[in-house]
């Protein structure tokens, strides 16, 4: 396991097994990035040389490696390429590459521009998401090549809300990795039950010890929730040999002013039900709790750094199966509250579960709620794989934007036309229609369709179905597979909040 730390040593004496600088693009070439001058001054009229040689350019992501020679006391510089912004996104993206580049060494000081508590957060995090691993299931777990140390160097190290920043971003970048193993772990072993405990035992964690934070968590099962009326939640979870749940969890600091509610989607495997998806469709439909694992985890990252607001959580857990007792399009679920829905698509479920959850966070009376949801190709069809579209009331919209550029994360605003509404009520059967097949925007439909369950309470939508999971390479701090998307940008809402 890899041991963080911050440290205000010159990069070109530390002793690491490697150092890492940033190289930028600029006006004469490319140069060496804030945070590298000493390694600049050691290598001296050599430095300009030597990249052209190496054919160094800057560019984002690239990555070359230097073997120094003794030119510092490190004995392999890795240059990482900034682009030409130095910002925070830059300095994130950089530091996860480099983590993945730093391989095969006991000790790495990264030296990337760190000189304000966003620089040494963004560089923090980049360190250890770009890092994260997935070895539950390999033969040789230990088969990880991550360094045992990592030194984040900063000229400021010794300032408070530098040292606040460091640790505040390991507690972050803890979450985020949490949501990851949950979304990365196969779909037989994550059914609701072993979620909806897995969640529980989360919970048990953060409050260990004197001075944690009190955490609440309740779980329904299916009997409880037939009880309490949930027909969304049992509707698509009854084709399935693995019953539902709903995970609701409730943290109350004193002194809190404002209340948040969080709402997930926790299908933990999405066949398409009745509705069923082609073949390949369905691989990488484990992912399809992320929305859960998300509101979890970014609310466990709330309780951690004891931020002074409430938060209550509700993450419903199906398994959307085919069977001969699967819901069937044209079955008529009544929600918890008593609204009733014509289901005209069982793989449009994760509106179904959610729809349930609104409706008890509204009654807990908060200031806004958040849902968070895999919820439709649309979305990735409009925004591609790597943003997430927000929707809902105009002013939590912007909030949760302003968020999700802090976080780091690439969120786009999406409308909500009142056509929209009309659809949605265009049920001849029953109050709303869940679907209607029209090929157009169906990403703003789901969103219309959720708005109906919020009571008017100030609400945003975020549709993470691209984002959520990334079945490609590694890019910047994003890792391949679960992505832990929305937790950041969850816990730097609820402070602004806050």
């Amino acid at each position: 396991m890899t041991t963080y730390n911050l440290r205000s040593a010159s990069p070109a004496k530390t002793h690491a097994d490697a150092v890492v600088v940033g190289v930028v693009k600029a006006d004469k070439g490319v140069e060496l990035a804030p945070g590298a001058e000493d390694v600049a001054k050691a290598y001296g009229r050599k430095l300009r040389p030597l990249l052209a040689t190496l054919d160094v350019t800057g560019k984002a992501g690239e990555v070359t490696k230097v073997p120094t020679n003794g030119a510092i006391s490190s004995p392999l510089l890795i240059l990482i390429g900034l682009g030409s912004d130095v910002d925070a996104k830059a300095c994130r993206r950089a530091a996860g590459v480099a983590a993945r580049a730093a391989t095969n060494v006991a000790s790495v000081a990264v030296a990337l521009p760190a000189d304000t508590a966003e620089l040494v957060r963004a560089v923090t995090e980049g360190c250890v998401l770009g890092a994260y691993t997935f070895t539950t299931y390999k033969k040789d777990p230990k088969a990880d090549k991550a360094p045992g140390t990592v030194t984040v160097l900063s000229p400021a190290a010794r300032k408070k809300d530098l040292v606040t920043a460091f640790e505040e971003a390991q507690v972050l970048s803890r979450a985020v990795t949490a949501a990851r193993d949950w979304v990365n772990i196969p779909p037989g072993d994550l059914t609701p039950p072993v979620f909806a405990d897995a969640v529980s035992d989360a919970v048990t964690e953060v409050t260990k010890g004197r001075g944690a934070p009190k955490v609440g968590v309740k779980v329904l099962d299916e009997k409880r929730l037939e009880e309490l009326g949930c027909g969304g939640i049992l509707g698509v979870g009854q084709g399935s040999s693995a019953r539902p749940r709903l995970v609701e969890i409730t943290y109350s600091p004193r002194g809190a002013k404002k209340h948040l509610a969080l709402v997930g989607k926790g299908i933990t495997f999405d066949s398409g039900g009745l509705t069923i998806k082609p073949a390949q469709g369905m691989q990488e439909m484990k992912s399809d709790m992320a929305g859960a694992a998300a509101v979890v985890q970014a609310t466990l990252a709330i309780a951690a750094l004891k931020l002074p607001i409430k938060v209550t959580t509700f993450a419903p857990m199906a398994e959307n199966m085919v069977s001969g007792s699967a819901i069937r399009p044209g079955d008529v679920l009544t929600m918890y509250g008593g609204t009733t829905v014509e289901v005209l698509n069982t793989d449009a479920e994760g509106r179904l579960i959610l729809a349930d959850a609104l409706v008890m966070a509204t009654e807990r009376k908060p200031d806004v709620v958040i849902d968070v949801a895999t919820l439709t190709g649309a979305m990735v069809l409009a925004l591609g794989d790597r943003v997430a579209g927000v929707m809902g009331s105009d002013e939590v919209v912007e909030s949760v934007l302003a968020a999700a550029e802090t976080a780091g994360e690439l969120q786009w605003p999406m409308p909500i036309p009142e056509a929209m509404t009309e659809r949605v009520h265009s049920s001849k059967v029953a109050d709303l229609a869940q679907h209607d097949w029209i090929r157009w925007g169906g990403g703003l439909f789901a969103a219309a369709f959720l708005r109906e369950f919020t009571a008017g309470t100030p609400w945003a939508h975020l549709d993470i179905a691209g984002p959520g999971f990334n079945s490609g390479s590694a890019y910047g701090h994003v890792t391949p597979g679960g992505t832990g998307v929305a937790v950041a940008t969850l816990v730097d809402y609820a402070r602004s909040l806050a």
